[in-house]
C-alpha cells in the first residue's frame, strides 16, 4: 500500500502543479527517485498527472472564454489581449514552454481560449512535460 500511496501522491502533485494552483511536483519526484522507486514508472505517473492538469487548463480556457466580458473575470481585457497576442505571435510552438514556471500554466489556458486543436495541444504539451521530467530524473540519478 505504501508504493500505491507514493505513486498516487506523485500523480496528484503533478496534476495540481500543472493547473493554475501554485504547486510543484519536482520535489516529490526527486524524493521518490532518491527513495529508489522505479524511475520509469515515476516518470510515467508524473507525466500523466502533469499532462492531465494541462488538459484541465485547456478545457477551462475553452469554457471560460465566453465569460471574458464579465466583471468577475479573473484577467483584465488588457492582460488577456497581451496573452492572446503573445500566443498568436509564437503560436502552438509556445506550448513547448508549458513546463516552465510562471508562464507554462497560463499558456495552456490561453491555448484553450484560442481553440488550439486538442491533438496538437496534447502532442506539444506531452513533449514538454515528459522532457522536463526526463531531464530532472537524469540529473537526480546521476548525482545519487
Amino acid at each position: 500500500m505504501t508504493e500505491l500511496a507514493a505513486y498516487t501522491g506523485l500523480f496528484l502533485a503533478a496534476l495540481a502543479a500543472a493547473t493554475i494552483l501554485p504547486m510543484q511536483s519536482e520535489a516529490v519526484l526527486v524524493g521518490l527517485l532518491l527513495a529508489d522507486y522505479s524511475p520509469w514508472l515515476l516518470l510515467s505517473v508524473a507525466s500523466a498527472g502533469n499532462v492531465l492538469g494541462s488538459l484541465i487548463n485547456w478545457f477551462l480556457g475553452r469554457g471560460i472564454a465566453r465569460f471574458r466580458d464579465q466583471r468577475w473575470f479573473p484577467v483584465s481585457p488588457a492582460g488577456l489581449a497581451r496573452a492572446e497576442g503573445w500566443y498568436r505571435r509564437y503560436g502552438k510552438w509556445s506550448l513547448l514552454l508549458s513546463w516552465a514556471p510562471v508562464i507554462g500554466d497560463p499558456l495552456t489556458v490561453v491555448a484553450g481560449v484560442l481553440r488550439e486543436p486538442l491533438p496538437m495541444f496534447l502532442l506539444l504539451v506531452t513533449i514538454a512535460k515528459v522532457g522536463r521530467y526526463l531531464v530532472l530524473a537524469a540529473i537526480t540519478l546521476s548525482w545519487a
